[in-house]
């Protein structure tokens, strides 16, 4: 009987240290979802903090993932690939459940991913793509359309001046060399006002997507270009440093010069209310619940679609005015 009773204790001891251990998430606790199921862990490498529209995304992942019950480990890239793949590699061996990440460019990731694949931990993309060609290496991109983002803010660019036949020149404020949203805003944009060879892009640069940068390049295209009608800035930040560039030299941005922007924040919103900005094509940050209703689909092996586009509007001076005392972002 004595080691009857022994042997339950022992088994009873065995059971609970196996439900101690083994939960792959290197230590960290965390809420679990809910219904008994296991937490899952997600490695999340973001691009950096280099913009409103940013910080607002990486608000709605983290407070999105603790709403799911998802254990989060979050990485800053400060907007540099090899930190980036650094931190997936990391990852990689902490065992995490899935890893989501915004690529920092779209080149340079099938090696990395390819080191998730055969560790059979599954990847969604958020916010921007990759340029592979094996589209196994991850199971979803979530994100905007930033060619369609290109294309709206050319068509009212092309319907604002419809009834003219004066040349048209434009300064453009790229987004981060290589990455999705520069290269896809940039041709779409061309693919719309090309039909018309009045409407002239006369100088090009990067602003790195950050405020200071897009007033320093704004400054330069100032003195190099003084004859400027338009300027299409690949999101609000940049519009808004140039703006301070505009006004330093003089200028009324808005009139001297019309302004489009991509994002729409609350501060470009209200540079729009305010008429200093003319146009802007919306690019909503708040990707984190469906981006952890995906997690929880790829983690459970459930399909999900390869492709997955978030519903988004343009604005104007009077719809800025509507839609900013309820604004999130």
């Amino acid at each position: 009987m004595l080691k009857r009773i022994s042997a339950l204790v022992l088994a009873g001891l065995t059971a609970l240290a196996v439900t101690s251990c083994g939960s792959g998430s290197g230590g960290t606790t965390s809420a679990s979802s809910g219904g008994g199921d296991s937490t899952v862990t997600m490695g999340f490498s973001q691009v950096g903090a280099e913009s409103g529209w940013r910080t607002a995304n990486t608000k709605s992942v983290q407070e999105s993932a603790k709403t799911a019950g998802i254990t989060l480990k979050f990485s800053d890239a400060q907007q540099k690939q090899e930190n980036q793949i650094k931190a997936i590699r990391s990852f990689i061996q902490q065992r995490v459940d899935v890893i989501a990440f915004s690529p920092v460019v779209e080149s340079g990731w099938d090696p990395v991913l390819k080191e998730a694949q055969n560790a059979k931990i599954p990847v969604i993309l958020t916010d921007r793509a990759v340029d592979s060609k094996d589209t196994t290496l991850y199971k979803t991109f979530l994100g905007s359309d930033f060619i369609e983002e290109g294309k709206k803010a050319g068509q009212w660019l092309v319907e604002e001046y419809k009834d003219s036949t004066d040349k048209v020149n434009i300064v453009e404020l790229q987004g981060t060399t290589g990455s999705a949203p520069a290269n896809d805003r940039k041709a779409g944009f061309q693919e719309v006002i090309g039909a018309d060879t009045k409407f002239q892009i006369v100088a090009t640069q990067t602003g790195d997507f950050t405020r200071a940068k897009g007033k320093e390049v704004m400054e330069a295209f100032l003195k190099s270009t003084p004859d400027i009608d338009v300027l299409y800035a690949h999101n609000d930040d940049m519009g808004l440093g140039a703006i301070e560039a505009i006004e330093g030299a003089g200028k009324v941005p808005g009139k001297d010069i019309k302004i489009i922007t991509v994002d729409a924040v609350k501060d470009g919103m209200q540079a729009l209310a305010d008429g200093k900005i003319n146009f802007i094509v919306e690019c909503s940050p708040l990707l984190g619940p469906q981006l952890m209703d995906l997690a929880k689909k790829v983690v459970k092996g459930e399909e999900v679609p390869a492709r997955v586009v978030t519903e988004e509007t343009t604005f104007t001076q009077d719809q800025a005015k509507q839609a900013l005392p309820s604004r999130q972002y």
